[in-house]
């Protein structure tokens, strides 16, 4: 598959590439970043520089879709389809992402879930997308809650990151689901 660019009110949405990759080494050192993600800690421009190549990779295999999310030209953030998992009943995926410091709070994340999952449902024909997170992500729950996610449960030791284990939040949206804000246990 090839990569797409995707445009919001606020935001274009295109794959990585090798100019990206000091944008993205500096925002992978938000201790944030870290603690909530998979992005290596410490983090190293080589990691960057992986990723982009990885990223061309996936989108070409079809395996996962990664867009840097960009505000006038500025890389604000990440999002993405991972293990996207093909069936002739609809696939499914895991939305994933993560924002800059410097543009928490101003609802992008939501602003470009919207458009990857529009694109997901329509284009992949997926019927189900999933939301994971670090328990106690609440920034994280709280975007996937207000993208009519439906909280789903807790996983024991299901996120792994370097040497760490910890529990995840899990969460589903079908294609077939409104999407109105529902409540959330670990949130309301």
């Amino acid at each position: 598959m090839e990569p797409v660019t995707l445009t919001t009110e606020r935001l274009v949405l295109r794959a990585p590439d090798t100019s990206d990759v000091d944008a993205i080494t500096e925002a992978c050192q938000d201790p944030e970043i870290q603690r909530w993600t998979t992005v290596p800690s410490p983090y190293a421009r080589s990691d960057a520089e992986e990723f982009v190549r990885l990223v061309g990779g996936w989108w070409a295999e079809g395996s996962e879709t990664v867009w840097a999310l960009r505000v006038d030209g500025a890389l604000v953030g990440m999002i993405g389809l991972h293990d996207i998992a093909a069936h002739r009943a609809g696939g499914r995926a895991e939305l994933g992402f993560w924002v800059t410091a410097a543009a928490r709070g101003r609802g992008y994340v939501v602003e470009a879930a919207r458009a990857v999952i529009d694109w997901g449902f329509t284009e992949l024909g997926l019927a189900r997308i999933e939301w994971r997170a670090v328990a106690g992500n609440v920034a994280s729950a709280k975007a996937a809650r207000s993208l009519g996610f439906r909280y789903e449960g807790l996983l024991r030791q299901a996120f792994a990151s370097g040497d760490r284990r910890e529990d995840s939040w899990v969460a589903g949206l079908l294609s077939t689901d409104d999407r109105t804000r529902v409540g959330w246990p670990v949130l309301d």
